[in-house]
Formats: structure tokens, C-alpha cells, sequence
């Protein structure tokens, strides 16, 4: 077997477990099975990742890595907060959700499988807090570049905005009726807008 740069190695391995997990599910997929997926021995998986949990915590960390990409995309963050929350979370819609339900449905998985299992509750918080912490820090970033201030903690801002995308995200899963979900997507989008309560900093 050629050699491979770690590096590219883990990513094409945390690409595996995605399709493999998304396919078959969080309890269903085992390093055995992301192995046969990305073609290796389950001696290179398990060099790569001992355990399940680091790749399980691998994954995640791609889809907000991935998430923060589309936000930093979907907005210039040099028009405000406003301005950013608007277009963003349309962007965030129409990339993630919208044709993307394996992907939704994984997170879901993600956390209720570690909810479940002894000793991995942690995993779960901290999936919320890596994906409360990248809208946080983007909130913050589209109100301090445009001279902004935020009516609420940017933490409590972006678990409000992060909670309210869950529901919607679950209730599309269930029901993917698109006029209604965007419907509500804008609704949602000017509480958000109106929690902000973005001012022009003195």
C-alpha cells in the first residue's frame, strides 16, 4: 500500500465514517466498517483513531468546520449582524438542510447515541458547544467589524440560534415541505433579528 500523508489519511477517513454513518447509523457503524468504506486495513483506522469516540468526535468537528465555512460564505460580515443572521441562515438552509437529510439525521444520531451510551454523555455537550461556539464567534465577528452592539450575550444569541434551527431541521426531516419550512425559517430569522437588538456602538 503506497504511503499516505497523515494528514490526507485522516480526511479521507473522517469522509468514510461519514458516508458509513450516514448509510447505516451511529450504533451500526464500527471502525471496522469505515475501514472496508475508505479501503484500509483496520490496523491503519485504528492508528488513526483508537477509538470509536475520537472518530466519532472527528466527525463532528468536520461538519462544524463545515458549518463555519458556509457561514463565513453566505454574508459579508462587514454589513453587520443583521445583515449577516439574514443572508447566512437562508445560506445555511439551501447548503445543509434542503436535499441534505443524511446529514442532518447523522447529527441527530450523534448525539442521542451518546446520550445513551454509558460514559459518552460528554460527547454530546460538546458537540452543542463546538456548534454553539462557531456561531458565537461569527456572531461576534459580523457585529464588532461593522462597529455593532448585540443586545444579548453572543453565547446566548448563538444557542437560541442553533435551537431554533434544530427544530425546524427535525420538523423538515419529518415533513420536508419547503414553502412551509422557509416560511418559517423567516420567522425565525427576525426573532433572532430582534433578540440582536444590533445599535450602532457609541
Amino acid at each position: 500500500m503506497p504511503y499516505v500523508e497523515a494528514s490526507v489519511r485522516r480526511r479521507q477517513l473522517v469522509a468514510a465514517a461519514r458516508t458509513a454513518l450516514s448509510r447505516d447509523g451511529v450504533p451500526g457503524t464500527s471502525l471496522r466498517a469505515v475501514a472496508a468504506e475508505a479501503g484500509v486495513s483496520l490496523g491503519t483506522m485504528q492508528y488513526v483513531f483508537p477509538s470509536k469516540e475520537l472518530l466519532l468526535r472527528a466527525v463532528i468537528e468536520d461538519v462544524v468546520s463545515e458549518i463555519a465555512e458556509v457561514l463565513r460564505d453566505s454574508a459579508d460580515l462587514g454589513k453587520g449582524l443583521e445583515h449577516a443572521v439574514r443572508q447566512a441562515l437562508v445560506g445555511f438552509w439551501t447548503r445543509l438542510v434542503v436535499g441534505r437529510a443524511d446529514l442532518q439525521v447523522m447529527q441527530y444520531e450523534l448525539t442521542t447515541y451518546a446520550l445513551r451510551a454509558a460514559g459518552q454523555e460528554g460527547l454530546a455537550r460538546w458537540q452543542y458547544e463546538r456548534y454553539c461556539g462557531v456561531v458565537a464567534e461569527w456572531c461576534q465577528q459580523a457585529a464588532q467589524g461593522a462597529g455593532e452592539t448585540c443586545a444579548v450575550p453572543f453565547g446566548r444569541l448563538a444557542r437560541v440560534i442553533v435551537a431554533s434551527l434544530d427544530g425546524l431541521i427535525l420538523q423538515y426531516a419529518c415533513d420536508p415541505n419547503d414553502t412551509r419550512a422557509r416560511e418559517d425559517l423567516e420567522a425565525v430569522i427576525e426573532m433572532i433579528v430582534s433578540l440582536a437588538g444590533v445599535r450602532r456602538s457609541a
